[in-house]
């Protein structure tokens, strides 16, 4: 009896140590089902890595990029073309980091069964040390959600979305630079606009000094900058059609051919000048750049955009002295003046100091002068002389305003240029001028 008890306390003890050792080492069921469900990579490549990349899709010609001498993308094939280099970019990552959604099979023999055997889509990917990948992409999974693709050389047949193949699947048009003038916003010097149209028919030059825009032609004035900008942005953003037919393109090409000039847009960046001429048909617009060849159909906010004048971007502000506010100020009207000088965050005159709330209604007056129009003549004797010294005093600005029937003319000193200004606008300017105070007097500490 002992011996028998012994034994079977010594077949239990072995099969505890090995229940033991069996739980101890196995993997819990969920973390092995993970691991057989997770997707595997297909491509794990690193941008920098990649020198270049060749698309060809059946029944198209083949697209070919590659990173010229300063890294960036260049397109060769079909033909030479500037590219998109956002659009390259978001290409290329989709590429590199290529997940499977699932692996289809382990060891495949029929590529015919995928689509694959002449697939639809092939990716050549050239690294900087020569090594070449090439990804193929077949069918799609009967769901549509999916696309069957592989590697070459590699016997399993993975699908990846729907979405990833659209990110890869790109051609030309997709991936070129579709600006119809291509500059360098950061590096534009000069603007020049013609324009053509029977009301606007004038020519204006703009040039840049640093962030600093003034026109230059007809004569030097002071420019509007953010009107110039304007301008500079709509021709920067300005944008072709790739997606239109040959028939299309030959009737646009008619249509600029026979329409009524609109503007011309010359643009100097560091590389040179560039021309984007545009021309309206009917209701429609049509432009002509220097940078690319054809014709293409823009939109009206481009043609509208570029229908100005010159006063559409001359600066109608008297001051300049912007949202800061100035150091020192200085209004003389008839046999009034004011005199006020800021220090800290203080406003004084004559050595009193005052009412900040009613000196910032006056310098919001002065701030906001600006003509409703400009005229040729008309400026008399100054009644009102105000000056404003601003930037640590560095910028001293002067406006003179004589009356001219029931308007105004003011003058900036130094500048030839008359602005006209409602009456309305001098009344107000002369009213907060007269509603400036002292500062009430602090309480009493009793």
């Amino acid at each position: 009896m002992k011996v028998s008890g012994l034994t079977i306390a010594a077949v239990v003890l072995v099969a505890l140590v090995g229940l033991l050792y069996w739980s101890n080492h196995r993997k819990p069921e969920d973390t092995v089902k993970a691991s057989a469900d997770t997707p595997p990579k297909i491509l794990s490549l690193t941008d920098a890595d990649l020198s270049k990349i060749a698309i060809k899709k059946r029944g198209a010609d083949e697209t070919v990029l590659a990173r010229n001498g300063a890294n960036k993308w260049e397109m060769s094939a079909p033909k030479p073309l500037p590219v998109d280099q956002d659009a390259v970019s978001s290409m290329v990552s989709s590429l590199s980091s290529l997940n499977s959604d699932r692996l289809v099979e382990d060891k495949a023999t029929d590529w015919k069964e995928y689509g694959l055997a002449d697939p639809s889509l092939e990716v050549d990917i050239t690294k900087k040390d020569g090594k070449t990948t090439k990804l193929e992409i077949g069918d799609d999974t009967p769901t549509g959600s999916s696309a069957y693709a592989r590697l070459e050389g590699d016997p399993r047949v993975f699908t990846i979305a729907s979405y990833n193949k659209t990110s890869i699947d790109k051609g030309p048009n997709d991936l070129r630079d579709k600006r119809l003038l291509i500059v360098d916003s950061d590096k534009i010097s000069r603007v020049e606009l013609v324009t053509q149209t029977k009301d606007k028919a004038g020519d204006v030059e703009f040039g840049r000094d640093k962030d600093q825009w003034q026109i230059i032609k007809p004569k030097p004035l002071r420019a509007d900058g953010l009107q110039v900008e304007e301008l500079v942005r709509k021709v920067k953003d300005a944008k072709m059609d790739t997606a239109v037919s040959d028939e299309d393109a030959k009737k646009a090409a008619a249509a600029f051919a026979s329409g009524t000039p609109v503007a011309t847009v010359k643009v100097t960046d560091s590389t040179g000048t560039k021309e984007l001429q545009v021309r309206k048909n009917k209701d429609d617009y049509y432009a002509k750049s220097s940078s690319v060849d054809g014709v293409y159909k823009v939109s009206s906010e481009l043609g509208t955009g570029l229908d100005k004048n010159l006063d559409d971007f001359r600066n109608k502000k008297l001051f300049e002295f912007g949202f800061n506010d100035p150091n020192k100020i200085e209004m003389h009207d008839g046999a009034k003046a004011y005199s006020l000088t800021k220090g800290g965050e203080d406003w004084w005159s004559n050595g009193k100091k005052m009412d900040v709330t009613s000196v910032q209604g006056f310098l919001d007056k002065v701030r906001d002068l600006a003509a409703s129009k400009f005229v040729d003549a008309g400026f008399t004797s100054p009644e009102v002389d105000l000056t404003v010294w601003s930037n640590d005093n560095k910028r001293v600005e002067k406006v003179l305003i004589s009356k001219s029937g029931d308007k105004y003319i003011a003058k900036r000193d130094g500048e030839p240029a008359l602005y006209e200004l409602d009456a309305k606008t001098v009344d107000d300017l002369r009213k907060a001028a007269g509603d400036v105070k002292p500062a009430a007097a602090a309480p009493s500490k009793k």
